[in-house]
């Protein structure tokens, strides 16, 4: 006869071994919905930050919810659907109601067409009409600013269109126009963001370049020469720091002052050529936020220096076809400013350029500065604003948003920008003003480099420079630095704290991971036919190996304590 004893154990055996096949098939059907990855997508963060406190942008990283279309029904509840809404499907009611009403979303991603990539050299097939990428770029420009001027409470990303998307957007249309939406209950695709919770930058810096041209003094002459300041702000500010590289605002500005730097390096490096000028170039970072880095670099200037700078030239978003406006703050009556704009003008007149004056004064007891010469202006130091923009920029805006790509901007223009200014400038020094000669003279030695400009054009063009999230020792600071001195003299970098006033938070760049997930229904078919089939086989092993009686024994109820003491 058996030992009840062992006979019991082998029974506990088989109901554990029982038990964690069981086990084995919960957590198999569980991870059902993770196991079909359709796709995995670079994606960028709306971007994060407060102004005294107050928040704006993306508050939130992380993202796991089932996806939807711009296609859901009106009424629907989408705080746990991330909506898929390409650029060109936007409407005003979505924009008013989830992101200026701030109805509750599960996500947001938005699809960017592909001439938006900063990756983007040339013009991209699609887009054979030049109105529709006008129009594309003035929609995004508008949905940008809404953007960075509220407070969102889900999180928002960037991506850029492409085969593996638009098929996935195709079959989630597809569903919502069927009225079957993504639910845990029918299934359909899941987009998941694995991100911590976004933390505060601690004390982000801004980076000043500065350089310097010597000019020629004459002997026995103690007094000092004056100076001319060439001036562009290099950082940018935008929706998604990671794509925020500015090619017109200020990426065109940046390459027009290296490229007059490098056209005087050729004249101030022979002593008969040097003009009675020093040159001082200021590459200034903080530009969006009221040119702080322009601010701090002036109040480094001890008073001698200050007193000698004659006037200041500011290079901003020079590759417009539309012509240039000079901006002032001082009376268009006053010396300097008449010099700068009749020799701007004259020079203007032979290129075949329209060139502009506007004066726009400046209230010292308001912080706000919309233009990087009224921090000169705010120091009693003339300066003007050469760019293609007509009216001063609000706050954080024309500062290299997600629109100001490589498509947009006109090399040509450029080119024509930097020998107007170089040009005028070298007819003041050498005292050449209401004469056409043509210092920088096309197919010359001395002439403007349009594989220059195109080379470091296209670098700014794939550069995001939002300040904050630039490294003192960032490689592409460096690259200015290098550049900068390799046409004049005593380059130095000069690092500060960004204005108080301003808070980033990081996580700006993730990536996204799109899963097909099977309905519940399916999940509940598949564990049954599981289960049917474990069952099916622990019985014939059972029964094959111990008998139907030992099966039978298993469902048995155990003898109670009282019997086995009987």
């Amino acid at each position: 006869m058996a030992n009840p004893r062992n006979a019991a154990e082998g029974r506990r055996q088989m109901f554990e071994s029982f038990y964690s096949v069981i086990a084995l098939v919960f957590i198999l059907v569980a991870c059902v919905e993770l196991c079909d990855a359709s796709t995995v997508v670079d994606v960028y963060r709306l971007i994060q930050y407060d102004i005294s406190g107050v928040p704006f942008g993306s508050r939130v990283a992380s993202l796991n919810h089932h996806a939807g279309s711009s296609l859901f029904a009106p009424g629907s509840d989408l705080s746990r659907t991330v909506v898929i809404l390409p650029l060109r499907e936007l409407n005003e009611t979505f924009i008013r109601e989830y992101i200026e009403q701030g109805k509750p979303l599960g996500g947001l991603l938005l699809l960017l067409p592909r001439i938006f990539h900063p990756e983007n050299s040339e013009t991209v097939g699609g887009y054979v009409d030049s109105s529709e990428k006008v129009n594309m770029k003035k929609l995004l420009v508008d949905l940008e600013q809404k953007l960075i001027h509220s407070s969102i409470h889900y999180p928002v990303y960037f991506a850029f269109e492409d085969e593996d998307l638009d098929t996935v957007l195709a079959d989630i249309k597809k569903n919502d126009a069927a009225g079957q939406p993504a639910t845990a209950t029918t299934g359909g695709y899941k987009l998941i963001v694995t991100s911590p919770t976004p933390k505060k930058l601690v004390s982000p810096t801004i980076t000043n370049i500065q350089g310097w041209l010597p000019g020629l003094k004459a002997d026995g002459d103690s007094n000092q020469l004056p100076t001319i300041a060439i001036v562009a702000s290099y950082d940018t500010f935008g929706a998604a720091p990671g794509l925020s590289v500015g090619s017109d605002s200020n990426g065109s500005g940046v390459v027009g002052l290296l490229e007059i730097a490098r056209l005087f390096s050729n004249l101030y490096s022979n002593p008969h050529t040097r003009g009675k000028y020093n040159l001082l170039f200021g590459l200034t970072s903080g530009g969006p936020y009221n040119y702080n880095g322009t601010q701090k670099w002036l109040r480094s200037f001890d008073q001698r220096l200050r007193e000698s700078i004659d006037y200041a030239i500011c290079l901003n978003s020079l590759g417009s076809e539309n012509g240039l406006w000079v901006h002032v703050s001082k009376p268009p009556e006053n010396a300097y400013v008449k010099q700068i704009f009749e020799g701007l003008s004259d020079v203007a007149e032979e290129l075949g350029l329209k060139v502009g004056l506007k004066h726009k004064k400046i209230n010292v007891s308001n912080s706000r500065v919309a233009w990087e010469h009224e921090q000169f202006s705010r120091l009693r130091v003339t300066a003007a604003t050469v760019s293609g923009l007509s009216v001063a920029p609000n706050l954080l805006e024309n500062t290299g948003g997600l629109s100001d790509t490589r498509e947009f901007v006109s090399e040509a223009a450029v080119v024509q920008s930097v020998k107007l200014v170089a040009e005028s400038l070298a007819r003041h020094i050498y005292g050449q003003q209401g004469k056409k000669i043509d210092i920088f003279a096309d197919n010359t030695s001395l002439a403007v480099n349009p594989s220059y400009i195109r080379s470091w054009l296209h670098l700014l063009s794939t550069t995001p420079r939002v300040a904050p999230f630039l490294s003192k020792d960032n490689p592409f600071i460096m690259a200015l630095k290098k550049e900068l001195a390799d046409h004049v003299v005593e380059v130095n970098l000069q690092h500060d704290v960004i204005d108080g006033m301003f808070t980033f938070y990081d996580s700006t760049v993730n990536t996204l991971q799109i899963y097909q997930v099977a309905s519940v229904t399916f999940d509940l078919l598949l564990l049954l036919v599981l289960g049917s089939y474990l069952i099916t086989l622990f019985s014939f092993l059972v029964i094959t190996t111990r008998g139907v009686d030992d099966l039978i024994s298993l469902f048995r109820r155990p003898p109670s304590r009282k019997a086995k003491a009987a």
